[in-house]
């Protein structure tokens, strides 16, 4: 396995309306979200959290045959108000 370095996991606090193969926009950076993870719908906060694993159209086959290591990935962390959806797939 390689790590590759600009997959990320980000953790949106909120929904911002996307879903999996959508196109953000995230501090000045345009990421594809590659798997999206819902967490919080029945117990947690009072929002949906999603952990979505992100990062750039041309890591997508890294993605698709996991050439990556999850636990080693940069965690970014932001409100959903703060996401611009470029494309909601």
């Amino acid at each position: 396995m390689v790590e590759v370095d600009g997959m990320k996991r980000l953790i949106i606090h909120g929904d911002p309306g996307i879903r999996k193969d959508a196109v953000i926009e995230y501090e000045g950076e345009e990421y594809v979200c590659f798997g999206i993870n819902r967490q919080g719908d029945w117990h947690g906060p009072d929002r949906p959290q999603l952990w979505c694993t992100v990062g750039s159209e041309d890591e997508r086959e890294d993605f698709e045959r996991r050439n990556y290591i999850p636990m080693h990935m940069e965690t970014l962390s932001a409100d959903a108000e703060t996401i611009t959806v470029v494309e909601a797939a």
